[in-house]
């Protein structure tokens, strides 16, 4: 029989999917997470033997047969398909460079828009300081390729845009967007959470956008603590 991961202390049970599943704990590197060849190790994690280890610092989970480790800290490394978040700093003749809390800045090219733009009006569709929802469709070295085709990308106008440390995000969001869903449905607000940490709200009243800056705000500080869905719906209660 495999060894569980013990005295685990829950990160948040944030759907029934998640409470029947083994509950998080925080790791070191070098430290056993559980044992048994039945599992595999995922991000975070390497096999020694029997056993799976972590490499890295942050939040042990099992999802099946896969053990992983969430991390509490470390700057954005951009992958593909990641969602993110990013500022318009300055546009060439094929396309724009958008600031994503990275290294380098990211390049958004004309093509991978999905409509027709005229390339001798860039600024008319997207101006320096504007805001954009985009996914990474490649990344070589520090370089970052941008796309907006997809559903929910694109500029983003209006609305509140602030910043989670990225290694809280997975949190943020929740197993299967439990998290960031409940905040949703609480706040009736539009949330946009990017992978590099940049988030945006909007709503009609500023009050229902800031009461979802505070409650996201929130989770972020206490990824650590148990229970935390009951906790995010205690300060709805008290807010």
């Amino acid at each position: 029989m495999a060894k569980k991961i013990n005295e685990a202390h829950e990160a948040g049970g944030d759907s029934v999917s998640e409470k029947n599943s083994e509950k998080r704990k925080i790791v070191v590197p070098g430290e056993v997470i559980i044992s048994g060849e039945d599992f595999l190790p995922g991000d975070g994690t390497q096999r020694d033997g029997e056993n799976i280890i972590a490499i890295r610092y942050g939040l042990a989970e099992k999802i099946g047969r896969v053990v992983k480790i969430i991390p509490l800290s470390g700057a954005f490394v951009p992958r593909r398909n990641n969602v993110i978040l990013g500022r318009v700093i300055d546009f060439t003749h094929s396309g724009w460079l958008i600031d994503i809390d990275y290294a380098g800045s990211a390049f958004l090219p004309v093509a991978e828009i999905p409509r027709f733009i005229n390339k001798n009006e860039l600024d008319q569709f997207l101006a320096i300081g504007d805001m954009v929802a985009a996914k990474i469709w490649s990344v070589s070295g520090k370089s970052v390729d941008l796309a907006l085709k997809g559903k929910g990308l694109g500029k983003l106008e209006g609305g509140l845009v602030f910043r989670i440390s990225p290694s809280r995000v997975p949190r943020v969001i929740g197993r299967e967007g439990s998290m960031i869903n409940l905040i949703k449905d609480k706040t009736g607000c539009n949330i946009t959470v990017g992978q590099n940490g940049w988030i945006w709200v909007k709503e009609k009243d500023i009050d229902s956008e800031i009461k979802a800056r505070k409650v996201i705000e929130f989770v972020s500080d206490k990824v650590y603590i148990d229970g935390l869905t009951e906790k995010v719906e205690e300060w709805f209660e008290e807010n």
